[in-house]
């Protein structure tokens, strides 16, 4: 009598869990791409129109879409580099760019120093009231800045009195570029320890007890071990602060004023236009002459950028 052998179950491919999804999931991935390219197009439409426009010649501009000189791309009369040259020479734009410089790179610095002490003490450093303190520099993020302009302004000019004891002393510092640094410093700061203090509490606590264990002090722990394991975070704010200092028109024109030694690169702007709008072709090329430093800046930090924003998000 001859014992009879039973083949094993065969399992079916489609039962695998899990494989149904995989195919939505690469449907979803191309929709998602699809969306973005198309997002992505429709932003850049009204920046390719600009700097189109920027190329043209006046008369041209003032009779013909944009979108025309598309169809002749080759036409050398279609295209002119004088309004760039205009935009130069006559807009006051060379001064304007440095003053912009002067005023966005130590508004841009300072900020990022003090926070990033600020960051370290309420971080690792234990004194009473740390946690109040943490939280009253947050609360200040809702303060309205326009709301802030006048009496810092007022301070500025005249000093400030509490209860007949002075509190700051008369600096005269309305026009000058000290006023307009501490300005965006103070605006800028609640935001910046903020950041900064997600960042460096999340890192590990071990290396900083390590540092403390082999003699190290808060100084050395801060500049040796901190700030060199902060970088996305301060590349992060930079970008945040230096943009938003670049482009400001408020608080430069209320600080430092309009005239013609001391004016930012967005009161130029603002100027160029003329009374009536009638040269707003040279508003075109000047506004690719003020977006040059800070997509330089961007793409030069970029890569720090989801990093630093992310940090402090996810412990483990």
């Amino acid at each position: 009598m001859s014992d009879t052998l039973e083949r094993p179950p065969v399992v079916v491919p489609d039962a695998v869990p899990g494989a149904a999804g995989v195919g939505e999931v690469r449907r979803g991935g191309w929709f998602v791409r699809i969306t973005i390219i198309v997002v992505v197009v429709i932003w850049l439409i009204p920046t390719l129109g600009v700097l189109v426009t920027s190329f043209r010649p006046a008369d041209l501009v003032n009779t013909t879409g944009w979108w025309t000189a598309l169809a002749h791309p080759f036409h050398a009369a279609a295209w002119t580099l004088d309004n760039y040259r205009e935009a130069l020479d006559t807009g006051g734009l060379q001064n304007a760019f440095m003053n912009s410089l002067a005023v966005a790179i130590p508004s841009t610095v300072i900020p990022i120093t003090i926070a990033a002490f600020a960051a370290y003490a309420f971080s690792w450093m234990e004194f009473r009231g740390r946690f109040v303190l943490f939280v009253a520099v947050v609360a200040l993020l809702v303060v309205p800045l326009q709301m802030a302009v006048i009496p810092i302004l007022r301070m500025f000019a005249h000093g400030a009195s509490l209860f007949g004891i002075r509190t700051f002393p008369d600096l005269d510092l309305n026009g000058t570029f000290l006023g307009v640094w501490l300005a965006h410093t103070g605006f800028g700061l609640p935001l910046a320890i903020y950041l900064l203090r997600n960042y460096i509490g999340s890192l590990p606590s071990s290396i900083i007890e390590s540092a403390r264990m082999d003699g190290a002090d808060h100084f050395t722990i801060f500049w040796r071990l901190i700030v060199p394991l902060s970088v996305p975070a301060l590349a992060a704010f930079a970008i945040f602060q230096f943009l938003w200092v670049w482009n400001d028109l408020l608080v430069a024109y209320v600080f430092l004023g309009g005239t013609q030694n001391v004016q930012v690169l967005t009161l130029a702007l603002a100027g160029l236009n003329g009374s009536r709008g009638e040269t707003w072709q040279l508003l075109t090329a000047a506004a690719f002459i003020a977006m040059a430093l800070p997509l330089v800046v961007f793409f030069s930090l970029q890569k720090y950028f989801v990093r630093g924003l992310t940090a402090g998000s996810v412990k483990g």
